[in-house]
């Protein structure tokens, strides 16, 4: 009996009904991520194979061609490492799915999965000093209706440390201002939720913006003037819009590109400065793994200063090398 090829577009939809949604439960924002992946693949295929997807078998995408793609995303629409990567994953989980689902496949699979993900560097982090923090939040004007707002958000997003998205969904039920320990619930990146304390003065400013918005469970929080969620791109507007005003009396903002994440970076570097240990950071944050939370760490140079000067140095006298061959003396020379 022969093997019949296994249908490409018959696969595709399997990975994403199946795999994803069914068997993983995947959260909305990686099913969207995976999505977008798969539409810039196969809107590539296209053009270059001249097929339409529904007429595309999986010989078809092979290591060449997913190879091209990556490349294509770098040279053509000018992403950068990460973002390559983050497609590459995308398509590495369907064709581990396929090596799984279809045996006659498990060439083709194998040699895509074989294509490493590109090493890049890893910028270093960069944060605001408690001055800048306090000089950005408290930029937005009291007197109007979106300047509170904004003041609680920025509040909110410093003491908590959360993602855009997290800050975005939060709702009246997620906080708790009313009793002893003051809290936020936060609903983070695959279907993962935290509880983080609120300090007092974000409890205190939490409390009294909540008179202004809708008494339902289910109200954002931060609401746009239209009553509704705002979205990513408004909170790096209005962030954006804080910074520009904090830069008139804090000159040490001026030129800088402040965003959302800059402030979740901020938030961990004050939380470490203050002792708080790594692995509570990488609880606070979210992190998986403490490992993320350490570059915080390589990042700090005043926590760097102080473990520099709490070494002592030994006690021996330093000697001087003295190569003791022409050739080594030529090669210290160089």
């Amino acid at each position: 009996m022969t093997d019949h090829p296994p249908a490409f577009p018959r696969l595709v939809q399997e990975f994403f009904c199946e795999r994803l949604i069914a068997q993983r439960s995947a959260s909305p924002q990686t099913v969207a991520c995976y999505r977008d992946a798969f539409r810039l693949l196969l809107g590539f295929a296209e053009r270059r194979l001249q097929k339409l997807p529904t007429a595309m078998a999986l010989a078809d995408i092979d290591a060449p061609l997913v190879l091209a793609f990556l490349d294509d995303l770098e040279t053509g629409r000018g992403n950068g490492a990460r973002t390559r990567n983050l497609r590459l994953t995308a398509i590495r989980a369907f064709m581990k799915f396929v090596s799984q689902r279809e045996p006659c496949a498990l060439a083709v699979a194998q040699r895509v999965l074989a294509i490493p993900s590109k090493r890049f560097d890893r910028p270093m982090v960069g944060f605001l000093s408690r001055a800048e923090i306090e000089a950005v939040m408290a930029a937005p004007s009291p007197e109007t209706w979106s300047g509170r707002r904004d003041r609680v958000l920025l509040a909110t997003l410093y003491n908590t440390g959360a993602r855009v998205s997290e800050i975005i969904s939060v709702r009246r039920g997620d906080i708790v201002v009313l009793d002893a320990s003051p809290s936020v619930l936060l609903h983070g990146k695959g279907r993962k939720e935290r509880s983080v304390p609120l300090w007092r003065r974000t409890a205190v400013a939490v409390r009294r913006w909540l008179t202004q918005v809708p008494d339902q469970e289910d109200q954002h929080v931060f609401p746009n003037r239209m009553g509704e969620a705002l979205s990513r791109s408004g909170v790096e507007a209005r962030l954006g819009a804080a910074v520009a005003t904090a830069a008139k009396t804090c000159p040490t903002l001026r030129g800088r590109k402040i965003s959302p994440h800059t402030l979740r970076h901020t938030t961990a570097m004050h939380l470490l400065q203050s002792g708080v240990d790594v692995t509570v950071v990488a609880l606070w944050l979210g992190h998986e793994s403490p490992s993320t939370s350490h570059s915080y760490v390589e990042a700090d140079l005043e926590m760097k200063r102080q473990a520099l000067a709490a070494l002592r140095p030994p006690k021996s006298a330093e000697k001087r090398y003295r190569p003791g061959d022409q050739l080594l003396a030529f090669l210290e020379g160089l």
